[in-house]
């Protein structure tokens, strides 16, 4: 009985060791099923994302979407520093010109410094001067100033084509170009009245167009002949008023002058007659206070 009993304890303890020996490679055989059950359901394993990590980097159309992305994060970063650097030339836009050998024309060191004021002249008040990218009349043009503009900023460049010279100048933010026949250096203004009539006495016209044009012809110049342009359109009140430009008199300093000419009209109303002549110097180099240099 005891042999028996024996045995049969001999043969539980044989089973236990069995099962202690057996055990872990029954859990794993039920881990490995239950991946390959998650496998069949399309659930990612381990194994699996390391593997779509190396073909996303193999699939030519992975590989373009992911590039896509990034170059798109990299271009709105672009876009934004662009938009800085843009926002900080447009506050320090004098110093940000087109280099000297992208421009046609010559480099010349000629009158117009760094900051110094100009004005327009010689525009008819129904026109206005163009400012271009470039100098020369062939260029793009950034934008237009009328006759009366007094606040081109010159940032120090002039050049020379074979028949115009042309400056830089800053206007309203833009940078461009102006053709100096149509700038100058507004100077001193004085009354030119008695002047005019010592000349030869006081004018009368049935318009202030054809007045204005009779006191210009008296401040110009025969040789070389001068440039007389309406610069502001007349107006008609208690007197009559019309601004005048006579460009070019022959003196390398003094370009010409600006003639604000008022009137009396009439009883009639048909005439109009000199009362008052404002004449402002207009300067080829620069100026000295009020004076031409």
């Amino acid at each position: 009985m005891y042999g028996d009993r024996n045995n049969q304890g001999q043969s539980g303890t044989t089973g236990c060791i069995l099962r202690k020996v057996l055990l872990p490679f029954v859990v794993l055989a039920f881990v490995a099923a239950a991946c390959g059950e998650a496998d069949d359901k399309g659930i990612a394993t381990g194994a699996d994302v390391a593997s779509s990590a190396v073909d996303a980097g193999d699939d030519d159309t992975t590989t373009t979407e992911a590039a896509d992305v990034a170059s798109s994060t990299t271009q709105t970063s672009v876009d934004d520093a662009e938009e800085s650097t843009t926002t900080e030339t447009t506050e320090t836009s004098t110093e940000t010109t087109t280099e000297d050998e992208d421009l046609p024309g010559e480099a010349i060191d000629l009158f117009v410094e760094i900051g110094d004021v100009l004005g327009v002249v010689g525009v008819s008040d129904d026109d206005t001067l163009n400012v271009r990218a470039k100098p020369g009349t062939d260029q793009e043009i950034l934008t237009t100033v009328d006759g009366e503009t007094d606040d081109l900023v010159g940032t120090g460049r002039a050049r020379s084509l074979p028949s115009s010279i042309w400056y830089e100048v800053s206007v309203d933010g833009d940078i461009g170009w102006v053709s100096s026949s149509f700038v100058a250096f507004l100077g001193g203004t004085d009354d030119a009245t008695a002047e005019f009539m010592a000349d030869g006495g006081s004018v009368s016209a049935e318009t202030m167009t054809d007045l204005g044009q009779l006191v210009a012809e008296r401040f110009a110049s025969e040789d070389p002949p001068s440039k007389i342009v309406q610069t502001v359109a007349p107006t008609v009140g208690d007197l009559g008023e019309v601004v005048y430009d006579v460009v070019g008199i022959g003196d390398d300093a003094l370009l010409g002058y600006r003639l604000h000419i008022f009137a009396t009209e009439d009883d009639n109303g048909e005439t109009f007659t000199v009362s008052n002549i404002e004449r402002t110097s207009l300067c080829t180099r620069g100026l000295d206070g009020e004076r031409c240099t």
